[in-house]
């Protein structure tokens, strides 16, 4: 056993198909050290690497004039399938720093040429997603992590269901559609879909198509700047048997607000599943201060409203995450000295509490040993 976890020790960190992978990694590293495989194989394909999961960007495809679909083929050590409507962590290096961030999968989980596909739509403050849609090139390497999350259908399936989606929150949506398709899958589905125009609409003329194809698919938009926001009463008069339903939504926050909301004073809430895009902040944030990261021995002076987590990356650090939500527990580590306050709750934690990154920020000054 004691050779056993000596050989695999240089690949502990990569996730394997098949623990004797990992293994035969190990014994590699032991061989060329003190270079690693990497070092060597990456001449051959930059995909075949023992340290990390990574992917090749092989086409970027409009969608909208913001949004643009990322088709990825995989590396070494990324799983053969996964769940449509889980998320993907994507690392993308620009001007020498690594950026990080989970975005939904919107191909369908069982592909059999080992690419994945997610949808992404640019946010002016965001960074990262801006890269993805308006400079990412065909042929760039970037990193990845395993996909995860809970947002998605169970076996068996429900026999109606019911979608509320708006903006990009369809993306998820999206892969559950098409894996239903692909498998021939047909429950009963009602789908309210929200953005502000027709030319706003992802994915528009596939829903349409589904719609007009397939009897147990009902597409019903909702144009906001026609029509208003989407309102959780119009469910009573457009999808009357809507309680009858289990219902999957994605959207911003202030709707999904008021869709859990309805349903929990419905007695339902069991019923639905939600998958959020942003943090539900309260008004008290973090009075602002400096994060200090030990072992990477760097610093920073951060406002109250900017997390660990998106602080550490700003600073090249490879921080753990991934649905920066405060659902998953990846982000968790334990604060080392200070106090971060929770900006969703606004409770305060001090030294020796284990925290959660993506969803905190520091009151004063804090340390992470990270």
């Amino acid at each position: 056993m004691d050779l056993l976890k000596w050989s695999k020790r240089p690949a502990v960190g990569v996730d394997a198909k098949k623990p004797q992978v990992n293994i035969v990694r190990g014994l590699i590293a032991r061989a060329t050290t003190p270079l690693l495989p990497d070092d060597y194989l990456h001449l051959v394909n930059p995909l075949w690497s023992a340290r990390e999961l990574r992917g090749r960007v092989i086409d970027v495809v409009r969608e909208t004039e913001d949004t643009a679909t990322v088709t990825i083929r995989t590396g070494w050590g990324f799983p053969d399938s996964y769940k449509p409507g889980q998320y993907v962590g994507i690392g993308l290096q620009v001007a020498g720093r690594w950026h990080w961030r989970s975005y939904s999968l919107t191909s369908i989980g069982d592909e059999v040429d080992k690419t994945i596909a997610i949808t992404v739509k640019a946010n002016p403050d965001g960074f990262l997603s801006a890269h993805l849609v308006e400079g990412v090139s065909p042929g760039t390497i970037i990193r990845l992590a395993a996909p995860k999350g809970d947002f998605h259908l169970p076996e068996p399936l429900p026999d109606g269901l019911l979608f509320i989606t708006a903006g990009s929150g369809i993306t998820p949506v999206m892969s559950m559609l098409r894996a239903l398709r692909a498998r021939d899958q047909q429950p009963d589905i009602v789908h309210v879909h929200s953005a502000p125009t027709r030319d706003d609409v992802i994915f528009l003329e596939e829903m349409e198509k589904m719609d007009g194809d397939l009897l147990s698919y009902d597409l019903q938009l909702q144009l906001t700047r026609e029509k208003g926001k989407f309102n959780i009463d119009q469910l009573d008069s457009e999808v009357p048997d809507w309680r009858d339903r289990s219902c999957w939504a994605c959207g911003p926050v202030a709707m999904l607000d008021t869709v859990e909301e309805r349903y929990a004073e419905e007695g339902l809430r069991e019923q639905l599943h939600i998958e959020r895009f942003a943090i539900a902040r309260t008004d008290v944030g973090g009075e602002g201060g400096t994060v200090t990261f030990t072992k990477s021995d760097k610093s920073v002076e951060i406002d109250g409203a900017t997390t660990i987590l998106e602080a550490g990356e700003d600073l090249g650090i490879q921080m753990p995450f991934g649905c920066r939500m405060g659902i998953c527990q990846t982000c968790v580590v334990p604060l080392a000295a200070g106090y971060v306050r929770d900006l969703r709750s606004g409770d305060e934690h001090r030294e020796g509490e284990r925290i959660q990154t993506c969803i905190s920020s520091v009151s004063g000054e804090c340390t992470i040993d990270l």
